[in-house]
């Protein structure tokens, strides 16, 4: 795929399914973060699916919920997604990272691998489908 870019070295093989897994999205966009949710509900609807608008609630979520899967956008209030996802993967090495974000350059790229994302997603040219299959595919592989 030309627009899912998986970033080097950060793969898991513990077993997980798409449908029982629990996914956190953390975007400042509340109607950003309800078409994603609304869009992997129609292909898991069993998913649990968490929300955050920022690094502190993100943070919350993953504590008190431990998802297999968080969607990170790279611009939020405060602490920025891609140190934000230093931080998390720093911790939680396994925990499944993907940078989605409107932000598509080489810089940010850049920023995400050595932030250790596990995949990194431009919003202006990845389709719903490929997001869904991205989705499918990484918990596959846990």
């Amino acid at each position: 795929m030309q627009d899912v870019k998986k970033t080097k070295g950060n793969s898991s093989d513990k077993g997980a399914k798409a449908t029982a897994s629990r996914l956190l999205i953390v975007e400042d966009s509340a109607i950003f973060r309800k078409l994603l949710k609304e869009t992997l509900h129609s292909r898991f609807p069993s998913m649990e699916i968490l929300e955050a608008a920022d690094g502190e609630e993100a943070m919350q979520k993953i504590l008190s919920h431990s998802p297999d899967l968080i969607f990170m956008d790279i611009k939020l209030p405060g602490e920025s997604g891609l140190e934000l996802t230093a931080k998390i993967k720093a911790k939680y090495p396994d925990l499944i990272v993907i940078i989605l974000t409107s932000y598509d350059t080489p810089e940010y790229r850049e920023a995400a691998v050595q932030a250790k994302a596990n995949y990194f997603l431009s919003k202006g040219t990845s389709s719903k489908e490929s997001i869904l299959t991205l989705v499918e595919s990484a918990l596959a592989g846990r």
